[in-house]
């Protein structure tokens, strides 16, 4: 019988006020005072578990993430029925790691103490940026003071593990404004901080009409300003985007970045289940429910069920898989490790790694393979040079 890896659960709230025009997400704007059908979803988020279940087989979880769209959109007493329906169904450790994904905004405020009545543990606020020319033209429906209202109504209502969202290389921004955003988030005290650079990705508002981003030169020196300004203030980076204090690093993040196991329930949710087949081995799967919001929750009374789509990671492509979410963290992983969840002798790694050593995008460790700083933010030329393509 193969050992199979920790078990954490996503569940995906699909509903937004706006959508914000650089989100790729499965999100949906239904502006502002809209009447979201959260008792139909309820239903048909534990009806969705329901059928996960048999994949489970009792599992405990050790982690679950709320994310969306703006999960805060959702009442108090929704949570505490879903959380109450997930308890009854899958045991949850002892110590279980319950996050929220929150707006700052202040549709929003005001329910922070009810989610952590509710059982949520764990907040994770979107600030995005803490300047209103920046938030608007992100889209963003929230203010710079906003977000310290919100961090500091989080406080009142009991949170000790608390994340911010913090984006850099936003349109014409300087290192001296990206600074004076994380000086401000830092004034919070956050256990966690993901800080991020904006992207274009395709299928959003800004890959369709970009806006003026920052040179490369610029965006290098927020970059390692960054970086040395968080390190010094006691958050440790341990992924290429995220930094938290001591003991506070997402335990369900990491368990995404060292190949754990997921359950993804809700709109458009993804999720990741490995299985014990005999003399097959070790099997992985990859499950994504029904994307758009009405044709989710229609499948509860259809027979297809919520399952969207399938497909089963193959022996070449694990490797891969494997690799580009091992070498996101700054550990990386052991070669050990790295032989056993790919099934691959690390033979066949050498001549390349030589090579990426060279270039200076690994560590030189022999028995790990890890990115160097480098090798983090040049994370596909690094997974091109060994080979995992």
């Amino acid at each position: 019988m193969m050992s199979l890896p920790p078990l954490a659960l996503y569940v995906h709230v699909p509903w937004c006020v706006r959508k914000c025009p650089y989100c790729d997400f499965n999100s949906h704007g239904v502006g502002r005072g809209a009447e979201l059908p959260e008792t139909d979803y309820l239903a048909a988020l534990l009806a969705d578990l329901d059928a996960d279940l048999p994949l489970a087989e009792s599992r405990e979880l050790a982690s679950i993430f709320i994310g969306g769209g703006t999960p805060s959109l959702m009442s108090a007493g929704f949570y505490r029925a879903l959380l109450a329906g997930i308890a009854a169904r899958l045991p949850m450790a002892r110590d279980i790691e319950i996050t929220l994904e929150a707006n700052p905004g202040t549709l929003e405020r005001g329910r922070f103490a009810g989610y952590r009545e509710a059982g949520i543990n764990r907040l994770s606020l979107g600030v995005q940026s803490f300047q209103d020319a920046q938030l608007q033209a992100l889209g963003r429906i929230h203010s710079g003071r906003d977000a310290e209202a919100a961090v500091a109504e989080a406080r009142a209502a009991g949170f000790d593990n608390l994340n911010l969202d913090l984006m850099h290389g936003l349109p014409r921004q300087t290192p001296e404004l990206a600074l004076a955003d994380l000086e401000r988030a830092l004034a919070l005290a956050p256990e966690h901080l993901s800080w991020y650079q904006l992207t274009l990705e395709p299928n959003t508002e800004f890959h369709s009409r970009p806006p003026r981003l920052p040179e490369e030169e610029v965006l290098w020196d927020i970059q390692d300003l960054g970086h040395e300004r968080l390190e010094a203030a006691g958050l440790a980076r341990y992924e290429i985007s995220a930094y938290s204090l001591p003991h506070r690093r997402s335990r369900h993040n990491l368990n995404y970045w060292r190949f754990g196991d997921y359950l993804g329930i809700g709109a458009g949710a993804h999720g990741k289940l490995s299985a014990d087949d005999g003399d097959a081995g070790l099997v992985i799967e990859r499950r994504w429910k029904a994307r758009q919001p009405e044709a989710y929750l229609r499948r509860q009374h259809d027979l297809k069920g919520f399952v969207a789509g399938r497909s089963r990671i193959e022996e070449s492509e694990l490797a891969l898989e494997f690799s580009m979410n091992a070498l996101r963290l700054v550990e990386g992983v052991s070669m050990k490790r790295w032989r056993t969840t790919t099934g691959r002798s690390s033979a066949v790694l050498e001549a390349r790694l030589a090579s990426a050593r060279k270039k200076g995008l690994l560590v030189e460790d022999g028995d790990r393979l890890q990115a160097s700083p480098q090798g983090l933010l040049f994370l596909n030329e690094l997974l091109a040079l060994i080979g995992m393509e």
